[in-house]
């Protein structure tokens, strides 16, 4: 019996889970060398133990007798399919999920370093290898949906990944909600990009870790004793790390909607993945309160078809995290924005997702809650998807 039954819901945001060897096994073999300095597994004290041991138990047939049972009680590496492709399809069906849109963990900080490095050659090759990486794992299921990286950095070679990236087979393009060095995202030389997508109907979308560094480090230098990070540890996701998160992306789409990039690609779609949404009704009315306070003296603001908040609910899909109350955030947002995520396999997820994304929606018409689950979704993706991907769910009477 799956998880979730009764309903079709699309998954915005899930992971595979980064090997050792994954990105050197697709880059250019003039790069292998530089990419193994990547190595986020050296952090992890005897990961090449630790990881030995993983495999041993996916290859244990009576661990993996309870695949079924502990689909969302398994995180990270032990989550069934989150590195070895072959199992992937299984975890859908014990989900219960129509598709799930894919990410790297571990590689997005990586490879907006890299960007913002003074090697452009490694950094597109880099992102080329993430890009091929990912098609091959989706590749075993139709309803994997491959995310490809697309730096921004120099806006020739963006425009020739998102070129890249589309006939290789990715379903999104990822791009750093981190300002290039020397130029806004909303520069017009990255209209190549745009452009292909809408042509291609495939969405850009933002990813937490794409933001660059959040915080000063000095904000934890406060005296006071150092506190576990959400996973028990000593990393650096906490309290006030989760304030910083809807930054860089709210500040890359105001630049990219008050440069008219919106505009001018009516039909290209936005998805926030994975950086909450509570911020958004009060982003979209200072977006508004920005548009009238300023369009008198900018000639950008008095060309704008609609309000921002307008294109907000147009073209801009965000998934709340499970702990928001996202009941309200439909009801101040609008229904046409919020979509569902699991972030499978990842501990912040959770162990149940629909029971507390329920809760917050008890309140919400039963046409809002299928645009949160499944429409909205299908909305972002458009041809991403199958074609039989794409029919909406019923809507129960």
């Amino acid at each position: 019996m799956p998880y979730i039954e009764g309903r079709t819901v699309h998954d915005a945001d899930a992971h595979i889970m980064e090997t050792p060897e994954l990105l050197e096994t697709y880059v250019e073999g003039r790069y292998k060398e530089a990419v193994r300095r990547f190595d986020v597994f050296c952090s992890i004290p005897d990961y090449e133990h630790k990881f030995a041991e993983v495999r041993r138990r996916h290859d244990d047939a009576a661990w993996r007798a309870d695949d079924a049972s502990q689909i969302l009680l398994r995180k990270n590496w032990d989550g069934l399919g989150s590195w070895r492709a072959e199992d992937r399809p299984a975890a859908l069906d014990h989900l219960g999920v129509a598709s799930q849109l894919v990410f790297n963990t571990m590689l997005s900080g990586f490879l907006s370093d890299l960007e913002h490095g003074d090697d452009l050659d490694l950094a597109y090759a880099a992102a080329r290898a993430h890009n091929r990486a990912m098609v091959a794992f989706c590749s075993v299921d139709r309803r994997l949906l491959a995310t490809g990286y697309v730096p921004l950095a120099d806006t020739a070679r963006a425009v020739a990944m998102a070129h890249e990236a589309i006939e290789m087979g990715c379903k999104a393009l990822l791009i750093p909600s981190r300002c290039p060095r020397d130029h806004s995202p909303s520069h017009i030389r990255l209209d190549g990009v745009w452009a292909q997508a809408q042509d291609a109907g495939l969405p850009i979308v933002f990813h937490v870790g794409g933001g660059g560094p959040l915080l000063s480090p000095a904000y934890f230098e406060n005296g006071l004793p150092p506190v576990p990070d959400f996973h028990g540890g000593a990393e650096n996701f906490r309290s006030v790390d989760y304030m910083a998160i809807p930054n860089p992306p709210m500040q890359t789409l105001a630049a990219l909607i008050l440069d008219r990039v919106l505009d001018r690609f009516p039909r290209l779609k936005f998805g926030v993945i994975e950086q909450g949404a509570l911020w958004l009704p009060g982003w979209m009315r200072s977006l508004d309160s920005a548009w009238a306070a300023f369009r008198k003296n900018e000639e950008r603001l008095q060309k704008m078809s609609l309000k921002p908040s307008e294109f907000v609910r147009r073209q801009i899909r965000v998934t709340p995290y499970p702990h928001e109350d996202t009941g309200w955030i439909v009801a101040n947002a609008g229904p046409e924005v919020c979509l569902f995520s699991s972030d499978f396999p990842h501990v912040e997820g959770g162990r149940n997702p629909i029971k507390r994304f329920e809760a917050a929606l008890t309140d919400t018409p039963e046409l809002a809650k299928r645009r949160f689950y499944c429409d909205n979704f299908i909305d972002l993706m458009g041809a991403g998807l199958a074609p039989d991907l794409r029919r909406p769910a019923p809507v129960a009477a």
